[in-house]
């Protein structure tokens, strides 16, 4: 057994040591996406009994993670990355899901490997940015580039946008914490705005037509339209304290839909309110908060620059859901993070956060290598 390997089970051996205050937040989240699932799903206790059997293998993931050294992570990030690329091209030609290929059925599990590029691009970048001289410079951020396109890329054709973006986004926090300059920033941010007229030629039909129906839901309020209609009659129907809870007409008479999943913050802004949706958020803030300051305990770059974008990326998840459900973004099925019914993503999101945990708790425990 080699040094390594004694180091690594002595580190999983150790009890946990984890943040009081940001575990309590976390528990206090799921167990209030318990409640609103279990009110927009009118009481089916099969999928509340799905939902927590996702969340305990979620809980176990994040303990795990949150054992791992931050050195173990760094030094298996490429072999990771490499086997999730591997699995998003094993995606593209086996892959299943309706109307687009975006699952893998591995018999004992069915998950998306897609999912699992939220952390690993991420890691990736963390890797390559620690050993080089900060901030990058143009080589350093083409060869960053190139770690961030090939996975956006294979998950774009699957298709799926939004998580493209999503995945996009988590490697964009981590040279913005790298300290790209500003003047590089605003550039690619003109580059990519100059490049929407391309984007927009090769997006599929349902993409186009979802951007136009959040610019006009109400030139087809049957059809494309109804989600979004939906979902502003029954957030600004919630009023200031809220219909009260299972009160709610929209997702009760089955006018809003997917509200278990995407639209599951409609639900909630139905019953709860105006004060319950800023007590939700605040809720949120609070998590980023404190990850943020988790993160940047960390003791080098890797372990900092991972933590950091990793919960920036949580909040691009809250904002984006929001922005979706109230009109001003388009509908890209990004779902409520801990509160959505699913599988992948509470698993994926509970590993980052173990992450996150880890990059705090072996902060003094092992010397950096």
């Amino acid at each position: 057994m080699t040094a390594f390997t004694v180091r690594l089970t002595r580190a999983l051996a150790l009890k946990p040591r984890l943040d009081g205050a940001f575990s309590f937040a976390l528990a206090l989240l799921v167990a209030l996406g318990l409640a609103v699932l279990y009110s927009a799903t009118d009481g089916t206790m099969s999928m509340l009994y799905r939902q927590l059997v996702r969340i305990a293998v979620g809980v176990a993931v994040f303990l795990v993670f949150a054992q791992i050294p931050p050195a173990v992570l760094r030094r298996w990030t490429p072999p990771i990355y490499a086997a999730c690329i591997g699995l998003l091209i094993g995606v593209a030609l086996l892959g299943e899901g309706r109307g687009a290929q975006r699952w893998l059925d591995l018999g004992v599990v069915r998950f998306q490997p897609s999912e699992l590029l939220k952390l690993t691009v991420p890691m990736m970048l963390a890797w390559y940015l620690h050993r080089v001289n900060l901030p990058p410079g143009f080589k350093d951020l083409a060869v960053c580039a190139v770690i961030i396109a090939i996975p956006a890329a294979l998950i774009a054709r699957q298709p799926d946008l939004g998580t493209a973006l999503l995945v996009g986004a988590s490697g964009i926090f981590v040279l913005f914490l790298a300290g790209v300059r500003w003047k590089v920033i605003i550039s690619l941010a003109t580059a990519g705005l100059a490049c929407l007229p391309v984007l927009w030629h090769f997006m599929h039909d349902y993409q186009r037509g979802r951007v136009l129906t959040m610019l006009d839901p109400e030139a087809d309020p049957l059809g494309k339209g109804w989600n979004i209609i939906q979902s502003k009659i029954a957030v600004g129907s919630g009023g200031l304290f809220g219909k009260g809870y299972q009160q709610g007409t929209q997702s009760h008479l089955d006018f809003l839909p997917e509200s278990s999943t995407d639209f599951i913050l409609a639900v909630y802004a139905e019953e709860f309110g105006l004060i319950g949706v800023l007590i939700l958020f605040v809720l949120y803030g609070y998590i980023i908060i404190r990850g943020l300051a988790l993160a940047s305990a960390g003791r080098g770059g890797y372990e900092r620059l991972l933590a950091g974008s990793l919960i920036l990326t949580f909040f691009v998840y809250v904002a984006v859901n929001a922005g979706m459900i109230s009109g001003i973004l388009p509908i890209v099925g990004i779902p409520l993070p801990l509160v959505s019914y699913g599988g992948t993503s509470i698993v994926s999101l509970m590993a980052g956060f173990g992450i996150i945990m880890s990059v705090f708790s072996h902060r003094r425990l092992l010397k950096r290598p």
